[in-house]
C-alpha cells in the first residue's frame, strides 16, 4: 500500500467517525430543541428564532418575556464559552464535552419534579451551548451542531459553485447536521407529547449514551474534532514557510 493510499484511508476513517458523531449530537440537539419548545415555550438551541422574538416582545412592550429570552441568549454564549474552556483542558475532548451536557439535560430532568420550568429552560440552553463545542470541524469543513440556516446555506452555496464548475462535493456532508436535527426534533416532539418536560431524561440518557460511545473514540482525534481551525491553518502555513 502506498503511503498516499494510506493517508486517504486513514482521512475517509477520520471524516467516517466526525460525521457519524456530529449527525449523532445534531440528533439529540433537535431532540432537546422540540421538547424545549413545546415544554417552555421558547427554543433551546435555536438562538435566531429566540432572538427575533425577542425582538418582537421588546417592540409590544413585554418586558418580562423579552428579558427571558434575552437572558437565554446570554446563558447560551456562557455554555459555548464553557465548552472551548472545558475541551481545551481534557484528554478527550468530546467525551467530557458530552458528560458535562448530560449532567445539565439531568439536571434540567430533575426540575420537573420540583415544578421550576424556568431554570430547566436555562440548564437546557446551557447544555446546548456547550454541545457545540463537542466537533466544531470535520477535516477542516466547518460544522454546526444545534442550528441548521448555516448548514443549509453551506449546502446551497456548495451547489452553486459545483454548477459553476467547482467540482468539489464536501459540502454534501452539510446536510448531516440538517437530517440530525429534524429527525431529532421528530423524536423530540413525540417524546414531549407522550411525557411532557420529563422528556427531558430521554435527552439525558442519549447525552450518557453518546458520551460512553465517544469515550472509545481515540482521544488524538476527539482533539482533531474540536481544536480551532485558524490554528491548523497556521500550523500549515509556518509548515510550509519552513519548506
Amino acid at each position: 500500500m502506498t503511503r498516499e493510499r494510506r493517508r486517504n484511508l486513514i482521512r475517509q476513517r477520520r471524516t467516517a467517525i466526525g460525521v457519524g458523531i456530529a449527525a449523532a449530537i445534531s440528533f439529540l440537539a433537535g431532540l432537546t430543541d422540540a421538547i424545549g419548545l413545546l415544554s417552555a415555550g421558547s427554543f433551546v438551541s435555536f438562538m435566531s428564532g429566540n432572538t427575533t422574538r425577542a425582538a418582537v416582545a421588546l417592540a409590544d412592550g413585554l418586558w418580562a418575556d423579552a428579558s427571558i429570552l434575552l437572558s437565554a441568549l446570554g446563558i447560551f454564549v456562557v455554555g459555548n464559552i464553557l465548552g472551548v474552556v472545558i475541551a481545551h483542558g481534557a484528554r478527550r475532548r468530546t467525551f467530557t464535552i458530552l458528560v458535562a451536557v448530560s449532567m445539565l439535560l439531568g439536571s434540567a430532568a430533575m426540575m420537573t419534579a420540583f415544578n421550576f420550568p424556568l431554570a430547566q429552560f436555562y440548564l437546557a440552553v446551557a447544555a446546548m451551548g456547550l454541545v457545540n463545542a463537542a466537533v466544531e470541524h470535520i477535516e477542516g469543513l466547518p460544522i454546526g451542531l444545534t442550528y441548521v440556516t448555516g448548514a443549509l446555506s453551506r449546502f446551497g452555496r456548495g451547489i452553486g459553485h459545483w454548477i459553476m464548475g467547482d467540482r468539489r462535493s464536501d459540502w454534501a456532508v452539510q446536510l448531516v447536521p440538517w437530517c440530525g436535527m429534524l429527525a431529532g426534533a421528530t423524536c423530540g416532539a413525540l417524546l414531549e407529547r407522550a411525557f411532557d418536560a420529563r422528556a427531558f431524561w430521554f435527552a439525558c440518557l442519549l447525552s450518557a449514551a453518546l458520551a460512553l460511545t465517544v469515550f472509545f473514540v481515540p482521544p488524538r482525534l476527539q482533539k482533531r474534532m474540536t481544536r480551532r481551525l485558524h490554528l491548523h491553518a497556521n500550523r500549515i502555513g509556518r509548515s510550509s514557510t519552513a519548506r
